[in-house]
């Protein structure tokens, strides 16, 4: 059996974080977010190799995960000559396949049993299966309308209040039978939810719903690329290095903090990193490898990506920084802030 990773959106909302780092590989703590769907996928043995449907930095992508070997999984890369939206991704990735394939959107982190999913997609016979999430604000989303028995209705594109009949989401987690490949025009952008899956009703082909409750996630903007590492530092979502011990502070072995630094838990200090004297690290704060934090500097719930520095009395809060970021002597970067890499914030400035 095979999974289709679509990894090859150019992450546009998370700009500009993503300029230089295709999301697939923004980092959560110290790992490339690529590393959880992929754990994921490991659940299920039958999966003997995934392929990667990229089309923005695909080079960037191959460099960390090669061959798979690291990770744990075979990987083949597909690149887009264009984008080709999501069913065409599909087909240009799948145009051999013989067998039930995995899809899974590039931007979800999520705890779902895959293999039951896989499961319910054999035992229904279905043509496809599509993952849905319920949300508490249905006006806010495209809603997936089932019935009773939990074949798919239809789609309703963020309806209005009156219109609202469900509360359940698409997920971006599917198994679809290659069968229906041919129906996706080659080399075309077609679109998987607007598309291909209205298709299948149209034909009153098998189309089912496996509805989960648990955690799930877009980490496709800074606010939910923040909440992420919250959640995962409260233990909503199980991850290393939080898994076992939620709530408290990571500090790697090989990371200095000096005395009268103070470092409040949870937190996430990663390697080479310097915390130097009287300097506070804050609850929800994620410190990247080979960052430097210089003497009464305060971070507080904030992501530094790797050798971003922070020089003394200057004040991070509640913002991202990419990698290589400076922020200058008493300079204050507060409230929302995403700097790309290698931003250069001046001595005393405010943003």
């Amino acid at each position: 059996m095979k999974a289709i990773l679509l990894a090859g959106g150019k992450g546009t909302r998370l700009r500009p974080l993503t300029i230089h780092t295709p999301k697939p590989i923004v980092p959560i703590f110290e790992r490339p977010f690529l590393h959880y769907q992929l754990d994921l996928l490991k659940k299920v043995p039958e999966i003997d190799e995934v392929i990667l449907s990229l089309n923005y930095q695909p080079r960037r992508i191959e460099e960390i995960f090669g061959d798979g070997s690291n990770a744990g999984l075979s990987i083949r890369y597909v690149v887009e000559p264009a984008p080709l939206g999501t069913a065409g991704a599909v087909r240009y990735a799948g145009e051999k396949l013989r067998e039930s394939v995995v899809v899974f959107n590039g931007d979800v982190l999520t705890a779902v049993d895959l293999a039951s999913v896989v499961a319910l997609h054999r035992e229904r016979r279905a043509k496809a299966t599509i993952v849905l999430t319920p949300v508490e604000n249905p006006s806010a989303y495209g809603l997936v309308e089932t019935d009773a028995t939990g074949n798919i209705r239809r789609f309703l594109e963020k309806p209005k209040p009156d219109e609202i009949t469900c509360n359940t989401i698409n997920a971006g987690i599917y198994v679809l039978e290659p069968d229906t490949f041919d129906r996706i025009p080659a080399e075309t952008p077609w679109s998987i939810e607007r598309s291909f899956f209205p298709s299948l009703i149209e034909r009153a082909e098998t189309f089912v719903a496996y509805v989960y409750d648990g955690y799930w996630i877009d980490i496709g903007t800074p606010d939910k690329y923040s909440q992420v590492h919250r959640d995962i530092m409260d233990g909503r979502f199980r991850a290393a290095p939080f898994a076992a011990h939620q709530s408290h502070a990571f500090v790697s072995p090989q990371a200095r903090i000096e005395a009268g630094a103070i470092i409040e838990g949870p937190c996430f200090v990663d390697e080479g990193a310097v915390v130097k004297a009287g300097a506070r690290i804050g609850a929800y704060s994620v410190i990247g490898r080979q960052c430097y934090i210089e003497e009464l500097a305060t971070i507080d719930r904030s992501i530094l990506w790797a050798n971003t520095r922070i020089c003394q009395e200057a004040v991070v809060r509640r913002s991202i920084l990419g990698r290589q970021c400076h922020i200058g002597r008493s300079a204050l970067v507060e409230d929302g802030v995403v700097l790309g890499d290698k931003s250069v914030v001046t001595d005393f400035s405010r943003l």
